[in-house]
């Protein structure tokens, strides 16, 4: 596929991270499905921005951690936008800041079903709308990985860094498969970025300045950055790789 994807589906892109990608995808060309969870209004406002500078999306409500929901998410974007030709596996949690002597496995469970199986069953939508075999004309999926999964999260959220190593190996097998049916798949691993869920509130990002080699935290505009061009023409020979952009650390 030779051109800009012109119907993206953004997970968990109502703030932060996703948010950004989805405006700056917009503005790439692509009309984009701004997916949302549990923050209506912030989603609904990335709709108005994108809108407003002459793009187009909506706003498809559900939770990647389910199924159903993400059945759903693929059938009204693809009625209403269009064939899918982009995925942006964005949408993920932490489930809160612990060791592992004190994790439960609850915090286990809803990690690795938001960040992994969602991150998978949004993945098999998309091959089979985009796989040569199945009719398709090919398309991109860019999965978010983390530095935590090269790091291990150790001390703050080791169930997070694993959730994002599966992430690793996922990308990188489903590029061997994906290759031959049209499809590119890569994956993008931030550092310690400037969002609600990066920062955990305030505090974590200054806590571990000392180990990010340019000395600042990164901005979710940097991270959509790599996103982007990763999901363009320009990046069309990259395949199964994973893009760190974390400053150096």
């Amino acid at each position: 596929m030779q051109h800009f994807p012109r119907v993206v589906i953004v997970t968990g892109a109502s703030r932060g991270i996703g948010a950004a990608i989805a405006r700056l995808a917009a503005r790439a060309g692509a009309a984009v499905a701004v997916n949302w969870v549990n923050s209506e209004d912030s989603a609904r406002a990335v709709v108005a921005d994108i809108e407003a500078a002459g793009g187009k999306a909506l706003a498809i409500q559900g939770d990647i951690a389910h199924e159903a929901d993400i059945l759903r998410l693929f059938e009204i974007a693809e009625q209403q936008l269009g064939p899918i030709e982009g995925l942006v596996n964005n949408a993920g949690i932490t489930a809160g800041m612990s060791k592992v002597i004190d994790v439960t496995a609850g915090q286990i469970e809803q990690v690795f079903a938001a960040n992994v199986t969602g991150s998978f069953l949004c993945a098999r939508e998309a091959m089979r709308r985009m796989a040569k075999s199945r009719g398709g004309s090919g398309g991109v999926i860019v999965n978010l990985s983390s530095l935590a999964a090269r790091i291990g999260g150790g001390g703050d959220w080791v169930h997070y860094g694993a959730s994002k190593g599966a992430i690793d190996t996922f990308t990188r097998g489903l590029a061997k498969e994906a290759g031959a049916e049209g499809v590119r798949v890569n994956a993008v691993a931030p550092g310690m970025i400037h969002t609600d869920m990066g920062d955990q509130g305030g505090g974590r990002i200054a806590r571990l300045l000392p180990t990010i080699s340019l000395g600042r935290g990164g901005q979710p505009e940097e991270i959509a950055e790599a996103v982007v061009w990763l999901l363009s023409p320009a990046s069309s020979y990259v395949h199964g790789a994973i893009l760190e952009a974390g400053g150096g650390r």
